[in-house]
């Protein structure tokens, strides 16, 4: 059982709603979903499945249709298990942005925080994505005040481009002050590049959006 910190329901139903129904069939069996529920949703709406079976459904697909590959070597679709620090978590109307490093590469996960297990956004607020390069580069730039950050609140003239995003992440995963939490996740790639550092060290810098992170099972320190 896994003890989620980030769930993202419109990217689950976005994919869920896209497998074929011949396929949901054989998936449940692979995933090991209670086939009576199945049996249910293939002759009613595919809602009939609760969050979890359609959650095991569409990572079983996703492994089976895409190169589900690892963080380090990311194709589309990447998992990991990393110490994340996290922010954004004090608002449910905002991004979040959990980040970590695993040797010279950067991981930058971006979502929005209604994702988060327990936040529940107010029923009159405009809700924004943030699963998307556009939200992602203005945020790097633009943090919310009340991060916990240690970095220099610059503002620059121009949009930022994508090596000013790839140092942004890197610059932003060291300044985060909240505390590490061990996780492992899967996401979606949105960009991966490298930044050359003043000594001449190159690191690898991936930016994806989860569709979910859950704390891990085994008890690693950061």
């Amino acid at each position: 059982m896994r003890y989620y910190l980030y769930l993202s329901a419109a990217k689950l139903d976005m994919l869920y709603g896209q497998i074929p129904q011949t396929l949901l069939r054989r998936l449940a069996v692979e995933a090991k979903v209670d086939l009576k529920v199945l049996g249910v949703a293939m002759q009613s709406p595919r809602g009939e499945t609760t969050t979890y079976d359609r959650l095991d459904i569409v990572e079983n697909y996703l492994e089976r249709e895409f190169d589900v590959s690892w963080m380090t070597e990311p194709s589309s679709w990447f998992r990991g298990d990393l110490a994340l620090r996290s922010a954004g978590y004090s608002s449910s109307e905002g991004p979040v942005l959990m980040t970590g490093r695993e040797g010279d590469t950067v991981i930058a996960l971006i979502g929005s925080a209604r994702h988060l297990i327990g936040q529940r956004p107010a029923p009159d607020v405009t809700l924004r994505a943030y699963s998307a390069l556009p939200a992602l580069f203005q945020l790097l730039h633009d943090a919310p005040e009340d991060w916990p950050l240690d970095l220099p609140r610059e503002r620059r003239t121009r949009p930022p481009d994508e090596a000013d995003a790839m140092r942004d992440v890197l610059e932003m995963s060291e300044a985060l002050t909240a505390p590490a939490v061990f996780c492992d996740f899967l996401a979606r790639r949105l960009l991966r590049g490298s930044v050359v550092l003043d000594d001449g060290r190159e690191l690898n810098v991936v930016v994806g959006t989860p569709l979910y992170v859950a704390m891990a099972d085994d008890d690693q320190e950061p």
